[in-house]
């Protein structure tokens, strides 16, 4: 029997994945390796990424493929982050901005 090891220092064993470890909107969250971070924020049940800059309706991911910028996201401080097209790494740490109102409904 075989074993691999990923990058947080977890053992797989056979019919598992390497697991990392991510932070969201300061939540610990384990997801397998290497995998787009929209892929580990809808599994995670956070289909709202981001406010609409104009109406501020919740937005999420649509198209997958980082053509509509619905899942932009901040990643380790960085604005505007594509979570379809981007792969997850130990430690990142990811803020939606989700939390408020929207400015119509003030």
């Amino acid at each position: 029997m075989t074993t691999a090891q990923g990058r947080t220092g977890r053992r797989a064993g056979p019919g598992r994945a390497p697991q990392t470890e991510i932070v969201v909107d300061g939540d610990s969250v384990q997801a397998v390796d290497g995998i787009s971070l929209a892929a580990v924020l809808v599994g995670e049940r956070r289909w709202s990424l981001r406010r609409n800059p104009v109406g501020g309706d919740l937005r999420g991911p649509f198209c997958g493929m980082g053509v509509c910028f619905e899942c932009e996201v901040t990643v380790d401080g960085r604005p505007g982050v594509r979570a379809c097209i981007t792969k997850i790494y130990a430690g990142m740490r990811v803020e939606t901005a989700t939390e408020g109102e929207a400015p119509h409904d003030r």
